[in-house]
């Protein structure tokens, strides 16, 4: 089993300017104009946030120079370590961001991580701009019961360690001692988990996924893979594109409680205010009525399960691995305000 954390997808980006010198005449508020030329801009981070910065510095003032540092040896973040490996077409930015490090002006240094090889203070001394334009590496916990239990992986670990971070490399999920997987989250990035996990290995085969996820993956025993989301099906937070990816695949049924596809008076006023929360609500009511008919023993399985939130992680019989999961039911605020106003109409029907 399985678990995955929704990380919101932030970026830090801050800017710093050297402090400026006056003169003892000086009497006019200086401008971006009285930093000295050629400007010097230190960008931390190598990511898509770093990488649009320096493009922009670079178009935007003539003869600037741009440093860009990471604590990485390679460039280019999510987009190398976050980004499905059966998805180049999104990763096609890479160009854009290699003509930005192929300019003489811009330099980039791998291995070099601030706090322990330099400080903020030193950079600050040392170059005109300080951008920080890295990302939030740490994950959310849910507080709950059973959180510590081997097993369980947030989502940026399991998507680092198939796309070959050296952080994750040592993972090693352990994908062969269940037939089960559950995925906490229902936005991109648990349809990207949950695809890995139930994509045919022969098509993995021909992207840039890990060597040693790849074989992992090979000898998975896992047929079976559960979404949870704690809201309904409208308020499903993935887009049309990638939903209609993972109900395409080959082998693999989809199994949605009808129940759970009952809209109220609020869903159906979003889905007439977003195209997206239609779409993708048609594209899950489909998925429901046409997987019915496919009863195969030899293809794999999707759940979509809505309206429930994880309340406590259950050991196995080792006592150290997690075995089980339970869940609470959830209610939307405005399911709940109409079963409360009917709950005290009951109420008064019986005091009269």
């Amino acid at each position: 089993m399985g678990r995955r954390l929704l990380l919101p997808h932030t970026r830090r980006l801050m800017l710093f300017l050297r402090p400026m010198r006056y003169s003892a005449s000086a009497t006019a508020t200086a401008t971006a104009g009285s930093l000295r030329d050629p400007l010097h801009v230190c960008v931390v981070g190598s990511g898509p946030a770093g990488f649009y910065t320096a493009e922009k510095m670079l178009k935007g003032r003539e003869g600037v120079r741009v440093d860009i540092i990471d604590r990485l040896p390679t460039p280019f973040g999510l987009v190398r370590s976050g980004v499905a490996p059966d998805h180049p077409e999104t990763k096609i930015v890479v160009n854009q961001f290699s003509r930005v490090a192929a300019n003489p002006r811009c330099s980039f240094f791998g291995n070099v991580t601030l706090g322990s090889d330099l400080s903020l203070s030193e950079l600050r001394k040392t170059y005109d701009v300080v951008v920080l334009a890295y990302g939030a590496e740490s994950d959310r916990s849910f507080g709950i019961p059973g959180e510590d239990l081997r097993g369980i992986h947030s989502a940026r670990e399991f998507v680092w360690w198939y796309n070959g971070h050296p952080d994750m490399c040592n993972l090693a999920p352990d994908l062969t001692n269940t037939d089960s997987a559950v995925v906490l989250g229902q936005g991109n990035v648990a349809l990207d988990v949950a695809r890995i996990l139930l994509r045919c290995t022969t098509e993995l085969a021909s992207t840039d996924i890990a060597d040693y996820a790849l074989d992992a993956l090979r000898s998975s025993t896992i047929r079976k893979v559960y979404l949870v989301g704690r809201r309904g099906p409208v308020q499903a937070a993935c887009t049309a594109k990638e939903l209609r990816e993972i109900l395409g695949l080959k082998n693999v049924n989809v199994y949605i409680k009808e129940a759970d596809l009952a809209t109220s008076p609020a869903d159906k006023e979003e889905m007439r205010n977003s195209r997206i929360k239609r779409r993708v609500y048609e594209l899950l009511s489909k998925a429901a009525t046409v997987h019915q008919e496919n009863n195969d023993n030899d293809r794999k399985e999707l759940h979509f399960v809505f309206f429930r939130k994880p309340t406590k992680f259950l050991p196995s019989e080792d006592g150290s691995t997690v075995g089980a999961m339970e869940l609470e039911k959830t209610l939307l605020k405005e399911m709940m305000e109409q079963l409360e106003s009917r709950w005290q109409l009951e109420l008064v029907s019986l005091k009269n």
